[in-house]
């Protein structure tokens, strides 16, 4: 099973690294992947790791020629149903996950535990400040989104989030849950970005080879598939 990359910007760099240091097959990077030869594609897990715009643009394309297609990419939570619905009716499975980092989804489900027992208990309110770099385009990020969507379902609240884009911020993302005589925060930081490249390469490609269909890496080296095998 060869990896090709779209999208070669420090991610992408860095999932290159990572895959020729594991002496994976590997098929190449582009920036244009709607130019990829369908010969090529049929053959190759496209990793993802562009734009919010390219890949609003580009998910038919992939869905409709690569062999499989892991998405990294984030900023297009409004279009994910739709997204997952075209991955389905191609029959191309896809793994998206918010943040592939390890460290971060064992932070969602710290984050799941805490929120729902504070949700029974009450007395508690939510808000979060996530920080990156400069160059991120979308905000919050999708880590934040996620995190969010954690707790505002166990505490049945809107989580107000912060964000801020300054300098080369790898990624922090801080949970607080005020009370009136209390604070628990919780907090994860990033020190790079090869926790989240070698997440993207290593789980994903043990799940790509068990699973068909649809899914979505939702906690370490857990996948849930519309396909999955019982």
């Amino acid at each position: 099973m060869k990896l090709y990359i779209s999208g070669y910007g420090k991610m992408g760099r860095m999932i290159e690294k990572i895959i020729l240091s594991r002496g994976l097959e590997y098929a190449g990077w582009t920036e244009a992947v709607t130019e990829t030869d369908s010969g090529l594609a049929k053959d190759c897990v496209c990793i993802d790791f562009t734009t919010p715009a390219a890949f609003r643009a580009n998910y038919r394309f992939l869905a409709e020629n690569f062999r499989a297609v892991v998405v990294g990419t984030t900023g297009w939570a409004d279009i994910k149903d739709e997204v997952i619905a075209y991955f389905e009716k191609c029959g191309t499975p896809m793994i998206w996950a918010s943040n592939f980092s390890i460290g971060v989804n064992v932070f969602f489900a710290v984050t799941d535990c805490i929120s729902r027992m504070l949700g029974s208990t009450g007395g508690y309110s939510p808000y979060m400040v996530e920080m990156h770099h400069c160059h991120k385009l979308d905000a919050p990020s999708g880590t934040a989104r996620s995190l969010a969507d954690i707790v505002d379902e166990n505490m049945n609240v809107k989580t107000d989030i912060q964000s801020v884009r300054c300098g080369e911020i790898p990624g922090i993302h801080t949970i607080g849950f005020e009370g009136l005589n209390d604070r628990i925060t919780l907090s994860h930081e990033a020190f790079s970005r090869e926790g989240f490249a070698a997440g993207a390469v290593s789980p994903v490609m043990e799940a790509l080879t068990v699973f068909t269909g649809t899914f979505v890496l939702v906690e370490p080296y857990t996948v849930t598939s519309s396909n999955a095998p019982a």
